[in-house]
């Protein structure tokens, strides 16, 4: 289990899952080249910000820089920010778990 309670199995699948950001499709490297940018680095992200959601619906990787801009916003009201406006990222550009995750919040409304 990591840092953030997410178990072996879960994590494998996962990093087998999300080879690019979910959100930006930037390709991500595990750790920060010497005298690189880290903002390209995967990072573990909790989809709906609820840390105790340990499933592989709210578990993916994501860079850096999506991680660092979403904060505990969210997905919704991230998606419509100008960090992404910038970027290109909205709902039909991220990946599928996220595509799902969205449409789980509009559900729930």
């Amino acid at each position: 289990m990591n840092s953030w309670g997410i178990p072996a199995w879960l994590e494998d699948e996962v990093r087998n899952r999300d080879k690019t950001c979910v959100y930006c499709a930037v390709e991500m490297v595990e750790k920060m080249p010497l005298g690189g940018s880290r903002k390209n680095v995967a990072t573990w992200e909790h989809i709906i910000n609820d840390e105790s959601i340990v499933t592989r619906e709210n578990i993916a990787r994501c860079c850096v820089s999506c991680n660092s801009s979403k904060g505990n916003r969210k997905l919704s009201v991230w998606i419509e920010s100008s960090y992404c406006k910038s970027r290109g990222i909205n709902s039909d550009s991220v990946a599928d778990i996220i595509k799902t995750a969205l449409r789980a919040e509009v559900q729930s409304k």
